[in-house]
């Protein structure tokens, strides 16, 4: 098989995630701290988008096959945005209850993300927390990640895919959530055969979020809203009836989400993969996700343990 028509191996997107991953702490930790918004432009574009083409390009891999740049429906157009609307609430759960079980050994911290106060803030949040990350962390995640782990069998490719993706944000308290929709985006991906899907749904997804926090949060304190959180997890009755109704409210949600998933149309569009079969497993090919699990746990024990 002509390399322009292979995707990248194992190892070496494993080697490039360790090595982004070490930018994005490093590098666009810094850039974040110096100023927030410009720092995410940064961070999405020259550390995540630009060195993944790049790379891609000059190891002479095929773009629209790896990256699966195949279009899409309106059909699909139409029934993704609605998909995540009753997804959204299944991750914040997750992120929920891991939150509540972190609450017995960590004091919680607010989210990073800034609430936006204004209008002008807001439709620059809409561009650089939605639909940037939609088209970077896309690019990387659904395009270069996944096709490389097709080898494995696509359930794999999904699940390590969105593993790898919600370690990427290095945020203990914002884990479960980003694993369990980068699953729904990567099945969406492999039933549409493109790319365009994800960063849809990526993209509506960090608006939800962003419009939550400008619409019902964005007139309370951060301080606020990190004390009310810990006095939840303190009350056994409050916290049990929260579990009850967000677990409840989690699986309708979930059902009417996965109704939506079946009806979403399968596209037609040809893709050539590699067989599972020529894959041999070597344990070398995962060592540098040691790596990020080490600055991963050391992030986190710095900023969340250590207080």
């Amino acid at each position: 098989m002509d390399n322009k028509k292979k995707n990248p191996s194992i190892l070496e997107t494993n080697i490039f995630y360790l090595v982004l991953g070490t930018l994005l702490i490093f590098l666009g930790g810094f850039v974040q701290s110096r100023e927030i918004y410009s720092g995410l432009l940064i961070t999405q574009y020259l550390i995540i988008l630009l060195p993944t083409i790049s790379y891609l390009k000059i190891r002479g891999y095929s773009l629209k096959n790896t990256l699966k740049l195949n279009k899409i429906s309106i059909k699909q157009i139409v029934l993704i945005p609605l998909i995540v609307i009753f997804a959204y609430p299944v991750g914040a759960f997750l992120n929920y209850i891991f939150i509540l079980f972190l609450s017995n050994f960590i004091k919680i911290r607010p989210a990073p993300i800034p609430i936006p106060s204004s209008s002008p803030e807001f439709i620059l949040g809409l561009i650089v927390i939605s639909l940037s990350p939609g088209i970077c962390e896309e690019i990387l995640f659904r395009g270069m990640v996944m096709s490389s782990y097709d080898k494995l069998g696509k359930k794999k490719a999904i699940i390590i895919s969105s593993v790898l993706f919600g370690v990427y944000h290095f945020n203990l308290q914002n884990l479960l959530g980003p694993i369990f929709l980068g699953a729904i985006f990567g099945s969406i991906v492999y039933k549409t055969k493109s790319i365009y899907s994800s960063m849809i749904a990526h993209g509506f997804n960090n608006a939800i979020a962003l419009t939550i926090g400008y619409f019902l949060l964005g007139k309370m304190d951060k301080i606020q809203i990190q004390s009310e959180a810990i006095d939840i997890s303190a009350n056994s009755f409050a916290t049990i009836l929260s579990i009850i109704v967000g677990l409840i409210f989690s699986i309708v949600c979930a059902s009417i989400s996965y109704s939506l998933y079946k009806a979403l149309p399968e596209s037609k569009e040809e893709i050539e993969e590699e067989l599972i079969e020529d894959y041999n497993f070597r344990k070398l090919d995962y060592i540098p996700l040691v790596g990020v699990l080490i600055i991963f746990i050391f992030y986190n024990y710095m900023f969340l343990f250590n207080q």
